[in-house]
């Protein structure tokens, strides 16, 4: 079985932060997003793993480089324009060949891994499933997840007998509160279905289309019900989520330096090379490598990334990206500071707030 992750989008739900970042690569927990799926094809026994990359190919090359680092071996499929989610599948046709494969979005976050589910698609393709020894092997596998907006995502109906008979994208009148999860597992049967459909209205060609094509034409699609979380870290709100999840898992480890003036409180970890002086730390939380907190406190679920320096400072529920400083901010929450930034109170007279603000920014003052 192969690998194929998405990683060509343009995340304009996460501007100004991806007019110069890959969406895939900003951090949580101070990994990038894109490094869990990588690791959750190595732990699913999975060798080769094609990415597909659009404009941000050469920062995506860069963080990845041939995936020696996480097991794999990685090839890189460009894609001109985002057409769409088949349109991966039908332009990765070479890579693929005749394997059954596992597509995984590379902005989303699955708890749980994939292993089991591929286990679970090998062994049914393979008739070895008892709960199935008499059905046709299926042609897909679909993940689902209880969700309590199902109108804001494709959706699944299941049928008495238990199978998948229906895909509905974001329905008035959903048939189920099950939605679709960004993992897609395959047999080659999907390259006819994903020359078979046409461009959706939005001029895409759709996964969810090319899904319903197999279904229309006999073929099995299973499902299964993911039991963990699982985030589409597209947007803030999504993505300051994930970080907490993510936090909530870590093991507290100190490799850097922490002064007797300073405090660690909880699940903390504090990376290489970081100095906390006179400085309180409250877990869940993380310090990245060679980031500096002077006189500061870092509250829950707050992951600061490497080179950073942070003095006379609050921090709470927010995501700090590298190489960035953030200097007499009274509280800072709920927020996510792009990478080489700047956050300062100057205390110049008379009091105003001085701002230079990107495209797509949202600010919001007390």
């Amino acid at each position: 079985m192969k690998g194929l992750i998405l990683s060509g989008g343009a995340g304009t739900r996460l501007r100004p932060i991806t007019h110069t970042s890959a969406k895939q690569l900003v951090p949580v927990a101070n990994k990038p997003i894109l490094y869990f799926g990588l690791e959750d094809m190595a732990e699913a026994g999975i060798t080769e793993v094609g990415i597909i990359v659009g404009d941000t190919r050469a920062e995506i090359a860069d963080a990845v480089g041939d995936g020696s680092r996480f097991g794999l071996k990685v090839t890189y499929i460009p894609q001109d324009a985002p057409l769409g989610l088949a349109h991966c599948v039908l332009i990765a046709r070479d890579f693929l060949g005749d394997d059954d494969f596992v597509m995984y979005l590379g902005d989303n976050l699955l708890r749980q891994g994939i292993a089991e589910f591929v286990a679970a698609f090998e062994a049914d393709r393979s008739h070895t499933s008892q709960d199935h020894v008499d059905d046709d092997p299926p042609s897909a596998q679909i993940l689902l997840a209880h969700v309590h907006d199902p109108q804001r995502f494709g959706v699944a109906e299941i049928g008495d007998d238990g199978e998948v008979v229906r895909l509905v994208e974001k329905p008035v009148d959903p048939p189920s509160d099950l939605a679709l999860v960004g993992v897609y597992l395959f047999d080659p049967s999907i390259h006819e279905a994903v020359r078979a459909i046409a461009p959706s209205p939005r001029g895409e060609l759709e996964i969810t289309d090319a899904i319903q094509w197999l279904i229309d034409n006999g073929r099995r699609v299973r499902h299964e019900v993911v039991d963990g979380w699982w985030i589409d870290t597209g947007k803030l709100d999504p993505l300051l989520e994930g970080n907490r999840l993510v936090l909530e898992t870590i093991e507290p480890r100190v490799d850097g330096d922490v002064d007797e003036d300073s405090h660690l409180l909880g699940r903390v970890v504090i990376e290489a090379g970081a100095k906390i002086i006179n400085s309180t730390v409250r877990g869940p939380a993380i310090i990245g490598e060679r980031t500096v907190l002077r006189n500061s406190y870092i509250g829950p679920y707050t992951s600061v990334y490497y080179d950073c320096e942070v003095i006379n400072t609050e921090i709470e529920h927010s995501i700090v990206l590298e190489q960035s400083t953030i200097t007499d901010v009274p509280r800072l929450a709920d927020s996510l500071i792009g990478k080489e930034a700047v956050v300062r109170r100057s205390g110049a007279r008379p009091r105003a707030n001085r701002l230079m603000v990107g495209d797509h920014s949202v600010i919001d003052l007390e």
